[in-house]
């Protein structure tokens, strides 16, 4: 069945979420209690060290009532203020940031050992062990957008159809979008448009993708020292 997005109630105790692991906190967002103080301080900043403006990204992308502060709060801003139109995603064109993440930590590593594969596969790497990751542990509790029924959306390469649909829900007022992962059977999936909308995670494992010069072959957990085998795909 085909038909316009339904919004539902959301509520997972975990949501994973898999970044790089080069990306070090913002002392902004982690030390600084007010958030509508971050433009002034910033341009203080910048005076001394003109590099800040581009380690704490564009702030105008979050208005200061939905944006998120404390020990943890880079994790969840960085999406939003770091965004790209030379990054797009799935319901993004890059000119907006989205916090993605899956219910479990199984989907989170297909969704990006997908994307891995394809930057890998652009940029023509020499087979090895590549970049390292972090798995970020959070929850959520919203009404989001789901658009499972919505025709197109959740076609396997072709994004053009799911960036119209997630750039209409948010100029519309949503929160964020649902949807059933395409990278693993019976995951689940969020993007939210908001930091406000998720919890502040916590830090859970850490991995390292192997690249065979084709695919992603193995992941290692550097917690337990396995070695797992990437497979059904």
């Amino acid at each position: 069945m085909t038909g316009p997005a339904v919004l539902r109630r959301v509520a997972w105790s975990r949501t994973w979420r898999i970044i790089r692991s080069i990306h070090p906190p913002i002392d902004l967002f982690e030390d600084i209690a007010d958030p509508r103080d971050w433009e002034a301080l910033v341009s203080v900043e910048a005076k001394t060290n003109p590099r800040i403006r581009n380690e704490v990204g564009d702030l105008g992308k979050v208005p200061a009532a939905r944006r998120v502060a404390g020990p943890g709060g880079s994790l969840v801003m960085a999406p939003f203020v770091h965004c790209s139109t030379l990054r797009p995603g799935r319901f993004t064109d890059g000119s907006y940031g989205i916090y993605y993440a899956g219910d479990r930590e199984e989907v989170a590593l297909a969704e990006t050992i997908h994307h891995h594969e394809r930057f890998m596969a652009a940029t023509e790497e020499a087979p090895g062990w590549t970049s390292d990751f972090r798995a970020l542990i959070g929850t959520v509790d919203r009404d989001l957008h789901d658009v499972n029924a919505v025709p197109y959306v959740l076609h396997p390469t072709d994004y053009a159809p799911s960036q119209v649909e997630g750039a209409a829900l948010r100029a519309n007022g949503s929160d964020g979008l649902l949807w059933n992962s395409v990278r693993m059977a019976e995951g689940r999936c969020i993007g939210v448009f908001w930091p406000d909308v998720v919890s502040i995670p916590k830090q859970g494992s850490h991995f390292c993708y192997h690249w065979n010069g084709a695919r992603v072959d193995y992941v290692r957990r550097y917690d337990t020292g396995e070695i797992l085998e990437v497979t059904g795909r």
